[in-house]
């Protein structure tokens, strides 16, 4: 039986687990399949190690295991395969993906489920992707601040990120008209009835309920609060390395601390429900 070979390791206490035993470039059978959605709720990121690298077509067939794919609103497609976002940064990039907090796509009406990247360029060092737990952040906050937040709502918008912003990469985005959503500030997510905070320094531009100032200060409050140290980890990548991590309860930031040197992988992004 494959299961005894299957390890699955906490990263740290809070979040993140280490898999091996599981080959991600061959059929994933079902009693695998079960273990990865158990440790992808319990875990909220999982890194599945000591895998080779996967074909676009296999990626795709992954991701399709856990849902329907989302095709990104701004970023260039690959080639034949428009589910797959290649993330890739060298010394002529303007930008490298992802550099502040955020949780993917979270203006969209229906913001993605999760996540799945796998790195097949890597810097000798550096280019780590940090992620923070969001049910953690939750739980921290005083009652009274969850009383505060309990019913509002915020709005995410793209337009002032993504307007321009794959011009060197031969994206024209004349005319295209970038998603905007609200959300509520605290969603419970569909899976765990776990409640986690659902705003983000990306995309998140005000609490709709509140005055402007308002809304800057306890916005501000919260994007302090998810950050906070002791809610992150920071994952070191070895080539081939999967992480598969959970949009609706932590987000990322990917690290550009590698210039001029070349980070260059493929993910692909399962489609989500609207947050409640």
């Amino acid at each position: 039986d494959s299961k005894k070979n299957i390890s699955i390791k906490p990263y740290a206490p809070n979040i993140g687990a280490i898999i091996t035993g599981i080959d991600l470039s061959k059929k994933i059978s079902n009693s695998e399949l079960k273990i990865i959605k158990d440790a992808f709720n319990n875990f909220l990121v999982i890194f599945f190690q000591k895998q080779q690298e996967i074909s676009p077509e296999n990626h795709i067939k992954l991701g399709k295991c856990f849902g329907d794919l989302h095709i990104h609103p701004a970023a260039p497609k690959m080639k034949n395969f428009p589910e797959i976002f290649e993330i890739h940064a060298n010394k002529n990039s303007k930008i490298a993906n992802g550099e502040f907090w955020h949780s993917d796509v979270s203006c969209d009406d229906e913001p993605p489920l999760g996540t799945m990247l796998q790195i097949h360029i890597a810097p000798a060092c550096g280019g780590d992707t940090m992620f923070c737990d969001m049910y953690a952040a939750y739980e921290a906050l005083s009652n009274p601040i969850k009383e505060l937040i309990g019913g509002l709502t915020a709005t995410h918008e793209s337009e002032h990120l993504y307007r321009g912003r794959y011009s060197d990469r031969g994206m024209d985005d004349t005319g295209t008209i970038f998603p905007t959503a609200v959300h509520p500030v605290v969603r419970t997510h569909p899976e765990t009835g776990r409640k986690a905070l659902f705003v983000n320094r990306t995309f998140t531009t005000k609490i709709n309920e509140l005055s402007v100032d308002e809304s800057n200060v306890i916005l501000n409050l919260l994007f302090d609060q998810a950050e906070h140290i002791n809610h992150q980890i920071r994952f070191n990548w070895s080539i081939n390395d999967m992480a598969f991590w959970d949009n609706r309860c932590c987000m990322h930031r990917a690290i550009w601390d590698y210039w001029p040197e070349e980070r260059k992988g493929r993910r692909v992004t399962i489609k989500g429900d609207r947050p409640k």
